[in-house]
């Protein structure tokens, strides 16, 4: 931050790796975070860089932004709130001891039994850019199934189905082979196959997230990560 510039107290926090910027909202909303020892809850709340905010008891400072993919197997989960979830997708990600006091999360998820590629970093607003649906940027899933879905239920799921009060439409859904479909989505509702699997009738026999703009897994194995490199990043940003 510039000595006399003033940002909204969330975009500071996305911006120090602290969380995302909606789930900064979250945090300010809910008091757990102090700007001048004072409580604030209101995320557009505008700071300089004169101002002392305290997350976790630890003043919040910027870092070095940090990008990374996880291949993520199944079995893991995303969240790294959980003290007593036993497998968690971040503990793969073992950085140097350099940067081990950065805080990292995740671009979007994938659910427990899902697998895949998944980013991790400390920057808020390149996950804002990726994850959020103005920006259409694309993610591919291939699914496969133990039936095949029938051609007039593909149809439907194509134009879209309502569930739980959300209308959920992939951009595209690509039959590859017998049981094996490619769903391209370019927003992150909540366990948003599964629950067209759930309207299809087919079980779900695996779920892998593929690629994320024109970044693709490509030969990472499954619980391996990798930095991402400037070109990797521009790939994951590209409609």
């Amino acid at each position: 931050m510039e000595k006399n510039e003033k940002i909204s107290l969330s975009k500071y926090l996305s911006v120090c790796g602290i969380a995302s910027r909606r789930k900064s909202c979250d945090l300010i909303k809910q008091g757990k975070v102090q700007v001048n020892q004072e409580i604030v809850k209101e995320p557009g709340y505008k700071i300089s860089s004169r101002d002392k905010v305290i997350f976790a008891g630890e003043q919040v400072l910027s870092q070095e932004k940090v990008y990374i993919m996880l291949n993520k197997p199944r079995g893991y989960i995303c969240t790294s709130d959980d003290p007593y979830a036993p497998l968690k997708a971040l503990d793969l990600v073992k950085l140097p001891p350099e940067q081990s006091r950065i805080r990292l999360f995740s671009a979007g998820r994938l659910d427990k039994d899902s697998e895949g590629l998944l980013i991790f970093t400390n920057d808020g607003d390149y996950v804002e850019k990726i994850m959020h649906p103005k920006h259409e940027i694309l993610k591919n899933y291939q699914v496969k199934t133990n039936s095949e879905i029938l051609d007039n239920v593909l149809d439907k799921l194509r134009g879209g189905i309502d569930d739980d009060n959300e209308f959920l439409k992939p951009k595209k859904i690509i039959r590859e082979g017998k049981c094996q479909y490619k769903f391209i989505l370019n927003e992150g509702k909540k366990r948003e196959i599964r629950r067209m699997m759930r309207f299809a009738g087919p079980e779900i026999r695996s779920l892998k997230r593929t690629s994320l703009g024109s970044l693709l897994l490509g030969t990472l194995e499954s619980g391996k990560w990798r930095y991402l490199s400037s070109a990797d990043i521009k790939k994951t940003l590209e409609r």
